[in-house]
């Protein structure tokens, strides 16, 4: 039987099969391999004495579990970076549209309160481990912002009739660019007054800075952010004020020495993890900090068990990696085949950036806590695999640079 002939491939099936970019994908290697190094070494302690009925005095209960999910999260990574980015456009509403209704479930009976706050939801519904909606939501809502604004430039202005006091209105609003903003203000708007109720002010905050970093790529006019950040920080202050657990937050930031060994513990604790560790740290595996000083050292006070460990050497090293990371994934936003690919690597990436800045500003007490987990390092399986899968749409994008041409 004679065989049949191969079908040539198109050729947005040979852009999508090019070579990812090796450097970002070393990086992200790089960060998540001494992320699992030091998710072990912070939380052996505090897991050989829990003796609650899921760890079981097991030293080895959450990295074994960090490393299942940090296995997921490479295969996943690899699966999506092999997907035409083009689908995640296609599919763009769809995943936002899922996302709210993540949201909406999380403040009904099936939603999980942890710590006063009622922000997860179990896995398989009834069972299974938890994860927070609001970690979807952030990539959704950057996806459908690039997906509609990479359209802009093409899109025609609208035009109302000047005869009447409406249409003059109109045509002024639509000048200035207040039109073109109310979609996604309406879009935002809903998402945020969801995290809000759970209430989880660290997502909202990075919800808000992927949503600007994709509208300020795009073009929109540097006035909006002005006034839109104004009135975000507005917002913000009466949140917080209205708010026992986030005034309480800043109370701390303050002055956590006026109660060192209630509000302001932990962050007195991470200051002495930092301060001890010198030039060259302790050791690794040899913090004293993480002998149940510091609550939960393997969450999102993992940076001061680096740093005491590792030194500031060890500490700065980690966060240039982070920067190379930050930076490569910009330069390969401006190198992208079109500009969906651009403006979705610029959210994710700032968002990236954001994190990483607020969890060491929060853990350096230069910030008030934000309760905001360092990438690839804190411990938590479905962020770490979030986090993976984000890196995995920048480099599916990246697969589709065009190559440089040759003199």
């Amino acid at each position: 039987m004679a065989r049949k002939p191969k079908r040539d491939l198109t050729m947005e099936e040979q852009l999508a099969r090019g070579p990812m970019d090796l450097p970002f994908l070393m990086l992200t290697l790089m960060l998540v391999g001494i992320g699992l190094i030091m998710v072990f070494s912070a939380s052996y302690a505090s897991a050989y004495y829990d003796s609650s009925a899921s760890v079981q005095n097991n030293p080895l209960y959450y990295i074994r579990r960090q490393a299942m999910f940090a296995g997921v999260g490479l295969v996943i990574m690899y699966l999506i970076s092999k997907i035409n980015y083009q689908t995640f456009r296609i599919l763009s509403i769809p995943m936002l549209a899922g996302s709210i209704f993540l949201l909406v479930l999380v403040l009904t009976p099936l939603g999980v309160t942890i710590n006063g706050a009622q922000r997860w939801l179990k896995m398989l519904v009834f069972a299974g481990p938890t994860y927070q909606p609001s970690e979807i939501a952030k990539i959704t809502v950057i996806i459908f912002f690039a997906a509609r604004l990479s359209k802009r430039e093409t899109e025609k202005k609208r035009k109302f009739t000047n005869r009447t006091l409406t249409g003059r209105t109109l045509n002024r609003l639509e000048h200035i660019g207040f039109l073109e903003l109310v979609p996604y203000g309406a879009v935002l708007g809903t998402v945020l007054l969801l995290v809000v109720l759970e209430p989880h002010m660290s997502g909202t905050i990075l919800i808000m800075v992927g949503a600007a970093a994709v509208l300020f790529a795009a073009g929109i006019n540097l006035w909006w952010f002005i006034g839109t950040g104004g009135l975000a920080v507005l917002g913000l202050t009466l949140i917080i004020a209205a708010t026992d657990y986030m005034t309480n937050r800043i109370k701390l930031w303050l002055n956590p020495w006026e109660d060192p060994r209630g509000l302001g513990y932990q962050t007195i604790q991470s200051l002495l993890a930092i301060g001890s560790g010198g030039l060259l740290g302790l050791g690794l595996g040899k913090s004293r900090q993480k002998f149940l000083y510091i609550p939960e050292p393997e969450n999102d006070f993992v940076f001061p068990i680096v740093v005491e460990e590792l030194g500031f050497i060890g500490g700065a090293i980690v966060l240039i990696l982070f920067a190379l990371l930050i930076l490569r994934g910009y330069w390969l936003a401006l190198h992208a085949r079109d500009k969906f690919g651009t403006l979705t690597i610029v959210g994710i990436i700032t968002l990236l950036a954001a994190q990483v800045f607020l969890n060491i500003g929060v853990v350096t007490n230069l910030i008030p806590n934000t309760g905001i987990s360092l990438p690839f390092f804190s411990y938590g399986g479905t962020a770490l695999v979030i986090h993976m899968a984000e890196m995995g749409i920048i480099l599916s994008i990246s697969r589709q640079i065009p190559a440089p041409k040759k003199d």
